[in-house]
């Protein structure tokens, strides 16, 4: 299944979710062939993304609504912004109001996040990335939003990489039986995977660095301080990724320790939605 399936898999269960056996309040108090518009309005500013998802929504609901764009992904917004004028159905118009709400405020929430995240590296190497602290389902809209923002995404899910974390390491005896183990296993399997590797303390990163066959080691919870000798010792044989903990408080200090990335779970498990209305302007 490719993205553009995953995404309409997605936005058929919101539907069915939240429409059910059908909209009553909708069909009670608006008749069928009722036309109208509405524009989506941004109240707060941010980067805004979910635009073309809102598209794809459109045209799976009903084909027959038009969108007249001002606004793209990526682009920053601020309070009174009219990013669209949808024109259609009203009952339509309606029905999906909440779910391309729900999606594009979550999306733009995201995305603002990142933004500001990326800001704070400015001239530094380090690039941002997210985490797999996504919402059920909808990962991949998350992660598209985390790329509007300005940052990179990290694996996808567990199929596309490996990383073996610190559960991993320990029960497969250590770092060296988990990254033969891995090593085997691609070569075992034929498959094109890179591997990362999680280490607590100098002696795992001395320890990843003999083995060598490792494409990136995650530096899980050192201080900058720490941070910065790592970088050192390693001297550029691998990549490094500094993760656990990380602030908008503490990221600079790591960015400026010499690190290549810096994962952030924050841009997307606790993130605040970008706030936005949809609001009829002819009835």
């Amino acid at each position: 299944m490719n993205v553009n399936e995953q995404i309409n898999k997605l936005i058929e269960l919101a539907l069915a979710e939240d429409i059910g056996e059908g909209d009553h309040t909708t069909l009670c108090s608006i008749p069928s062939d009722a036309q109208g518009r509405a524009q989506l309005v941004i109240k707060e500013q941010g980067i805004l993304a979910g635009v073309d998802v809102a598209k794809t929504l459109l045209n799976r609901f009903d084909k027959n609504i038009t969108l007249e764009v001002n606004i793209n992904d990526g682009q920053a917004v601020k309070p009174g912004d009219v990013v669209f004028t949808m024109s259609g159905s009203v009952q339509s118009l309606l029905q999906i109001e909440r779910l391309m709400l729900n999606i594009m405020q979550r999306m733009s929430g995201i995305a603002t996040a990142t933004g500001y995240y990326v800001n704070l590296l400015e001239g530094t190497k380090a690039k941002v990335l997210d985490t797999r602290k996504t919402t059920p389902g909808m990962r991949l809209l998350e992660k598209q939003a985390v790329k509007i923002g300005g940052a990179e995404n990290h694996r996808i899910g567990l199929f596309d990489m490996i990383l073996l974390k610190d559960n991993h390491i320990d029960f497969a005896g250590g770092i060296t039986n988990a990254v033969l183990g891995a090593q085997e296993y691609i070569k075992e399997k034929n498959k094109q995977l890179k591997i990362e590797v999680e280490v607590r303390n100098f002696d795992e990163l001395n320890e990843a660095l003999c083995l060598g066959g490792i494409d990136r080691i995650m530096l899980d919870n050192f201080t900058p301080e720490q941070t910065k000798e790592a970088v050192e010792l390693v001297n550029g044989r691998v990549e490094l990724e500094s993760s656990g903990g990380i602030t908008s408080e503490t990221i600079r200090a790591y960015a400026e320790a010499g690190v290549d990335y810096i994962s952030v779970g924050a841009l997307t498990h606790s993130v605040k939605s970008l706030d936005m209305s949809l609001i009829a302007i002819d009835y």
